[in-house]
């Protein structure tokens, strides 16, 4: 059996003097000096170790045997608390490694399997096997790339409506890119304005590569044919489960995603939108005022941050490079 002494964590000059303690009960420095029959200065420095251990209690210049099963609850509560701060420790290394760990997975997938792919079919299997990924790990991250007018219109038409709903129950986040051509599609600025409005985040570029999705950091979604689009394929795809090929394609849509720029809808974008239209019918700041009811300050103050969002250096660049990115469709 384990020796009580060395569980309350005495070491044996200390388990001398608890001892006495314990059968004095109460006694003064002089007392257990004498029991101990050693110096009063050594007697009351071990004393004091003990009153720290929280084994004895002293009072009024007497010293006081704690039960021993109080002394033991002190003692392993002591512990805990170090053996959970150790783990806060633990714990606070291991989110510091977290990405280094990922990165161990991936390469040892990349070495060690074959990849977990699963040939899927359908629109409606894409749009709910993505909710039911959301379901699993709320809130996921859904980044997708849509490259062409086809599969815009099939989203918007029929299956915005799921993601939509995913968002409004903080299951998922939609981060979209779209061909800045698709935005002039019946019922696309709709179903954008939609998504936008239950924190969804969408941006346009000229071209969209190809049509890929990554739900979270665990699966993505790969066509046939790179390049090609769903509806021409049936809506045959590949889901990935494997860590290397999720995070390229991570890293790729961050790529575009800051190439891309905003929709410019919004109210502080869609009164530079409007001061930028009329301008290229011809209007002068006057008009432009009274048309929107504004005052021409405010007319120059929307001019101004148009050219700064637009990267431009005089109105009529802005009023280009708003054409080219469809603001003015």
């Amino acid at each position: 059996m384990s020796d009580p002494f060395e569980t309350l964590g005495l070491d044996s000059a200390q388990t001398a003097l608890y001892s006495a303690v314990l059968r004095l009960h109460r006694a003064t420095l002089t007392d257990l000096a004498q029991a101990m029959d050693g110096p009063v200065e050594k007697v009351g420095r071990q004393l004091n170790d003990l009153v720290k251990l929280g084994v004895v209690d002293e009072q009024s210049g007497e010293y006081l045997a704690r039960h021993p099963a109080a002394a033991l609850g002190r003692v392993i509560a002591e512990r805990l608390d170090r053996l959970a701060e150790e783990s806060r420790r633990i714990d606070t290394a291991l989110g510091s490694i977290r990405s280094l760990i990922r990165d161990y997975d991936a390469g040892r997938d990349y070495q060690s399997g074959p990849f977990t792919v699963e040939m899927v079919n359908g629109a409606d299997v894409l749009y709910e096997s993505v909710v039911g990924i959301a379901v699993q790990s709320p809130p996921m991250e859904l980044m997708t790339a849509l490259p062409d007018e086809r599969t815009m219109t099939d989203f918007a038409r029929k299956f915005a409506d799921p993601w939509i709903d995913a968002q409004k129950r903080k299951l998922l986040t939609v981060h979209a890119i779209i061909p800045v051509s698709t935005l002039v599609l019946p019922g696309v600025r709709d179903q954008l304005m939609r998504l936008l409005e239950t924190g969804g985040k969408v941006r346009t570029l000229d071209r969209v590569p190809s049509w890929f999705m990554t739900a979270g950091s665990e699966v993505a979604g790969l066509p046939p044919f790179w390049g090609g689009n769903l509806p021409d394929h049936a809506y045959n795809f590949y889901l990935i489960r494997t860590p290397i090929v999720v995070g390229l394609l991570r890293a790729l849509f961050r790529e575009l995603w800051a190439r891309a720029v905003p929709l410019p809808w919004g109210r502080r974008s869609e009164g530079m939108v409007q001061v930028l239209r009329l301008a290229a019918q011809g209007m002068c700041d006057d008009s432009i005022a009274r048309q929107l009811g504004v005052s021409v300050r405010t007319v120059r103050a929307r001019f101004a941050d148009a050219m700064t969002e637009l990267g431009a250096q005089s109105r009529f660049h802005a009023g280009v490079e708003a054409a080219r990115r469809g603001w003015l469709r």
